[in-house]
């Protein structure tokens, strides 16, 4: 299966690089390009194994997705349930490390598509569109991180 990568450095610590990269809401949209909404199902209020969220895309494309692990502030990582009709499978993975006096955040996507007769073609344009996208994407997270404000913010949000 296709796999895209991307990685940054960011100049703040593992824990708050994490808890950043799993907001939701209004807050989300603030740095999340990728997304125009974002929701946990079944009731759920927080990120965690077997709870499952529905993304809409930017494009509006809709993805049902379960949390397969979750394990702060190291990593996080999410599979398909149903999603657009083109992906076979579909999963997620973000890693977070300690690296250089701030964080190291790899983000990797694992797909395949579909109909079979298609993939050959479908899985290059899909590793190169998703490519494109998930650079744009932790762009964003890594400039979000690196804003004063919104990281203050954000801190302000979690403090009890």
């Amino acid at each position: 299966m296709p796999q895209v990568r991307a990685e940054r450095l960011i100049r703040l610590d593992p824990e708050t690089v994490f808890a950043l990269s799993q907001t939701t809401g209004a807050f989300r949209l603030k740095w999340d390009p990728f997304i125009s909404a974002q929701g946990f199902l079944n009731s759920a209020t927080s990120a965690g194994k077997g709870v499952r969220s529905r993304t809409v895309s930017r494009l509006g494309l809709v993805m049902v997705s379960e949390y397969v692990s979750y394990s702060p502030p190291r990593n996080v990582g999410m599979t398909m349930v149903s999603g657009p009709w083109f992906f076979g499978k579909f999963g997620g993975g973000w890693r977070f490390t300690a690296d250089d006096g701030g964080t190291r955040a790899v983000w990797k996507y694992t797909f395949s598509c579909r109909p079979a007769w298609l993939r050959p073609v479908a899985e290059r344009m899909g590793a190169w569109l998703l490519g494109r996208e998930i650079t744009k994407r932790i762009d964003a997270f890594a400039r979000a991180c690196e804003d004063p404000a919104l990281v203050a913010e954000f801190r302000a949000r979690q403090a009890p």
